[in-house]
């Protein structure tokens, strides 16, 4: 059932954003009165699963899915139709109309796409509002058990307080990237600020150490399920652990660094049931443990007990608006950088790159909207910063070649066209064999 539901929202989000993107290029095209032959989903080599025709357009699903396209006539594209571009140029084909019709017909696809992005964002922020943990109420710090990160300086308790001079005002989902792309970090520890200087190389390092997360807020030690043959009977679910021997351990970091120096004893616990503080004795075992499963709090519960104050903004529509523009920018703003370290070799960040399994695995097990859109937004802006690359066979490929026709007033020959399409769709089969070949590897070595 898991599989079925990360694969739904998988290709629900995919086939969303591929009819938009190409709707983007269909719409403009229409409006010139160019003919499109063919508007597709996923790619139909050799046979589509289904098609339709009408006017003089054939709507269809592909078998292959490797994304989707719009075929327009008299146009030098993946399809390589030499047959047409031999024939007379007629009224109704893409290279006869000007160079100013065909750069917004080409720009059509990553027009939606951020305009996609940004609607989304805007409608999350009017929906669900901002739910975060102010910086300033991180007490206690973090909890840092990533090996990269603690190789690099950081300690469990550090707060960070800001990446390349931006402060840090509150922990949400963007952390973890502002991290990751920054060169230098500020953090607070016992009271003292100190600088952490991030290798250029810090995304490779991070690939060489177990799967998990940079950094997350510190959890209490919460009782989890207790079963039949535990020595721990004066325990229940849901205690809440907050001393250990007499030690605090407020957080469950605390009181596992407790437990292990004590292996093979009988030690007082305090705890909190009921909201009442009692304290039982507790048997840790030989492997530093208490024999119990371990539960967990809610946000709300984690605010009532006095751990973390939880922030939550909401929005009118208006509001909104210029909320959900900077997210989008902001996310614009991240991807373009990410894109800077994956071209630069030093960093790395080259052997991070993913194919459809890495998309695949971003999507949560469970079914929720607002990561659903959130990860479709994300997507979108990456859909459309790929494809105005400037390589032939993209969008930004026909898009560097018309600027060209319109600054220089010289078309490229069809002949130049043809081989340039040739070598950028051998250039985008490298990559996504290299993409998709990380994703297997990977899978091999298991990180």
């Amino acid at each position: 059932m898991d599989i079925f539901i990360k694969l739904s929202q998988f290709l629900l989000s995919l086939s969303l954003l591929i009819i938009l993107h190409e709707l983007g290029h269909f719409i403009p095209a229409k409006l010139f009165k160019t003919r499109v032959e063919k508007f597709y989903l996923f790619f139909d080599v050799k046979y589509s699963l289904l098609k339709k025709k009408i006017g003089d357009t054939e709507y269809g699903i592909g078998w292959l899915p490797l994304g989707g396209y719009v075929k327009i006539s008299g146009m030098i594209d993946e399809s390589m139709d030499k047959e047409q571009m031999a024939l007379p140029p007629q009224p109704w084909e893409f290279r006869s109309k000007p160079a100013y019709q065909r750069l917004i017909i080409m720009l059509g696809g990553v027009t939606v796409n951020f305009i996609l992005a940004f609607i989304i964002y805007i409608g999350m922020a009017f929906a669900y509002g901002e739910t975060y943990i102010a910086n300033d109420d991180l007490k206690d710090g973090l909890l840092i058990e990533n090996k990269a990160m603690l190789n690099v300086g950081f300690k469990t308790g550090d707060k960070i307080l800001a990446a390349d001079g931006l402060k840090i005002a509150k922990f949400d989902n963007d952390i973890t990237m502002k991290v990751i792309m920054a060169k230098e970090v500020l953090i607070e520890r016992n009271g003292m600020q100190q600088t952490i200087k991030m290798p250029n190389d810090f995304v490779d390092q991070l690939s060489k150490h177990e799967k998990g997360g940079l950094m997350s807020i510190r959890m209490p030690f919460v009782v989890g399920a207790i079963s039949e043959d535990s020595k721990n009977t004066a325990l229940q679910p849901k205690d809440v652990v907050l001393k250990l021997n007499g030690q605090p351990a407020k957080y469950f970091d605390q009181a596992k660094a407790i437990l292990e120096n004590n292996k093979n004893k009988t030690i007082p616990a305090t705890i909190l049931r009921d909201l009442k503080e009692i304290e039982v004795p507790v048997v840790v075992t030989s492997d530093g443990k208490l024999g119990i499963g371990v539960g967990g709090l809610s946000l709300s519960n984690l605010e009532k007990l006095g751990y973390y104050k939880i922030s939550k903004q909401e929005f009118g529509f208006l509001e909104a608006i210029p909320v959900g523009i900077t997210k989008g920018k902001d996310q614009l703003i991240g991807y373009g950088k990410q894109l800077k370290m994956i071209f630069s070799p030093s960093t790395g960040a080259y052997k991070q790159v993913g194919g459809f399994k890495a998309i695949f695995d971003i999507f949560p097990n469970t079914w929720s909207w607002e990561t659903f859109w959130n990860i479709t937004a994300l997507l979108s802006i990456m859909l459309g910063v790929m494809n105005l690359l400037p390589i032939p066979a993209l969008d930004g490929g026909h898009v560097m070649f018309l600027l060209y026709e319109i600054i220089s007033g010289k078309k490229p020959s069809d002949k130049f066209l043809e081989n340039a399409q040739l070598v950028g769709f051998v250039l985008l089969i490298t990559l996504l064999l290299f993409a998709n070949g990380n994703d297997i590897y990977k899978a091999i070595v298991g990180r």
